[in-house]
């Protein structure tokens, strides 16, 4: 006949291999649930600082991504890029959204490709907005980011079965401190502007020459 404690010590064993076992599942379960918050939460914090069409920094974000930048950049030439998309209306009233949001994305993608590493950003509508450490700030190579930028832009959108182009008006202007940032987006947006202004006048010409 088997010895009582013998029995007891054997149950109390087996009691524990359970009770070891249930907690296990309830660490796995627990690590299980916190990775999913955390994961919740990376995806919450970045949809509140990213655009969700393109994927590109919101306005927000950019100022605040743009500061840490000017603040850590430690003396190297710094660059501020505004653009936006020439008559983006038309591509939507003529092609329908789901084309102008397409059209959106590859000039979101083709501005990233242009910047490299360095901070762009979606800041409404068809409006965007960089950060570019240069080698310099000169006037020779503000023009020549210029001429390469819109020369990138202005390259064929595919689209289905067919193909459209767009253009876009595009400033640059050097950032001078720290806290020059408002400053430096101002004069590239004025650049910007006058760009379309000249665009609009060169295409009102051609329409007149054609006519």
């Amino acid at each position: 006949m088997p010895d009582p404690m013998t029995v007891a010590s054997g149950i109390s064993a087996v009691g524990a291999l359970v009770s070891a076992w249930q907690l296990r599942r309830r660490a796995v379960r627990a690590e299980a649930e916190i990775e999913l918050l955390q994961a919740e939460l990376a995806a919450e914090r970045h949809a509140a600082s990213h655009d969700p069409l393109t994927g590109l920094p919101n306005r927000r974000a950019f100022f605040r991504l743009a500061a840490t930048l000017l603040t850590d950049a430690a003396g190297k030439p710094l660059v501020a890029i505004v653009l936006d998309l020439d008559d983006f209306k038309q591509v939507n009233d003529r092609y329908g959204h789901a084309a102008g949001d397409q059209v959106l994305v590859s000039v979101a993608q083709r501005l990233a490709a242009f910047a490299g590493d360095n901070l762009v950003a979606r800041l409404g509508g068809d409006e965007f907005a960089g950060l570019l450490v240069s080698p310099t700030v000169d006037r020779r190579w503000i023009e020549h980011a210029t001429r390469r930028l819109c020369e990138a832009l202005a390259a064929p959108i595919p689209l289905g079965a067919r193909t459209i182009r767009v253009t876009a008006s595009v400033g640059l202007a050097p950032v001078h401190g720290p806290t020059q940032l408002t400053d430096a987006l101002c004069r590239a947006d004025a650049a910007m502007y006058q760009a379309k202004t000249v665009g609009a006048a060169r295409a009102a010409r051609q329409l007149v020459a054609e006519c």
